[in-house]
């Protein structure tokens, strides 16, 4: 029996169309918490109660509690280990239409699982570490709950409430559908071919985006005040710019010569530059300072010339992902 199989781009073929270029090297991955939810929505008995306090409506009112304190330093270890994993992703990967995935060069998989890998153990050295305190956090919270506290609000402990996962999911039209049926496999393909030209109108936004942030902020930084003062700039203010080139050569699918070139522009103009450099030298500053604004306009114009096309879909209901714009 004959068995038909899905048509290739052959890897050293030559991809001149930026979404097939994307395509070929690029992968979906998908990542998603479990978190153990802290805010409770008070009763029917207690929103009552506190109206009275109040003299409000009841019926008009919506009201809440946090059942723990988050700003508990415990706590704020976890959630400052999700916002690294969250972090990390988006800066190893480019936006897909598809909400919770991104796209991933298929050459940063290893290395991205390693580093998810390490994340996972951090997150849960900061699970025990909330662990221990639990007890002593829920004998806080009673007391500054006082009649809102209810003991069936709270688990017997938190390990296993926080973990991440991460997969990578297939975005191309199923094998089988080849098979069984022809027209609709084609369908597919057109459709995941037109996902993969929005993929890289949303790279390119997010490129122009991010850019233009970082030169602004830096071309902000070295205006003088109006009394001719000198304002204060950190060195993350050239470093952070810095980083974007390197993600920029990593991650660009070269779809728009004009912002190639403004970032080889940029890049030219800091390249060994450091940050104490600029503020000592007044004729280096001045030009970098000029230079910026020039490709800040041009910037400016580009994020005009080409809006934000409405691409994202919408959550679905029940969805834990990590933030993916």
């Amino acid at each position: 029996m004959s068995t038909m199989t899905l048509p290739e781009i052959p890897l050293d073929a030559p991809v001149h169309n930026p979404a097939q270029r994307l395509r070929r090297i690029a992968a979906a991955v998908r990542v998603a918490f479990t978190w153990w939810g802290t805010h409770r929505t008070l009763t029917a008995e207690q929103k009552a109660e506190v109206s009275d306090a109040c003299g409000a409506d009841a019926r008009l009112m919506s009201a809440g509690k946090k059942i723990v304190d988050v700003r508990h330093e415990a706590f704020r270890k976890l959630t400052s280990v999700r916002s690294q994993i969250a972090s990390h992703w988006r800066a190893v990967t480019l936006p897909y239409v598809e909400p919770g995935i991104r796209l991933i060069k298929q050459s940063d998989i290893s290395p991205f699982v390693r580093s998810m890998e390490e994340f996972r153990h951090e997150l849960t050295i900061a699970e025990r570490g909330l662990d221990r305190v639990y007890d002593a956090m829920k004998a806080d919270a009673q007391r500054r709950l006082g009649k809102l506290f209810n003991p069936t609000d709270y688990p017997s402990e938190v390990c296993g409430l926080f973990s991440v996962e991460w997969d990578f999911p297939s975005i191309e039209p199923p094998a089988y559908l080849l098979r069984i049926a022809p027209d609709v496999y084609e369908q597919e393909r057109a459709r995941v071919a037109q996902r993969f030209e929005e993929a890289v109108q949303l790279a390119e936004q997010a490129f122009v985006a991010e850019f233009g942030k970082l030169v602004s902020h830096l071309t902000e930084r070295l205006r003088d005040d109006g009394d001719g003062e000198r304002r204060v700039f950190r060195d993350s203010v050239v470093g952070n710019l810095t980083e974007f080139f390197e993600k920029f050569r990593r991650l660009n699918v070269r779809s728009n010569e004009d912002l190639d070139e403004l970032v080889a522009q940029a890049h030219e103009l800091v390249r060994g530059v450091t940050p104490q450099q600029l503020r000592d030298n007044d004729d280096l500053r001045q030009h970098v300072a000029t230079e910026m604004s020039v490709v800040q306009s041009q910037l400016d114009q580009m994020m005009v010339d080409r809006p934000r096309r409405s691409l994202i879909r919408s959550h679905r209901p029940g969805d834990n992902h990590a933030s993916d714009r």
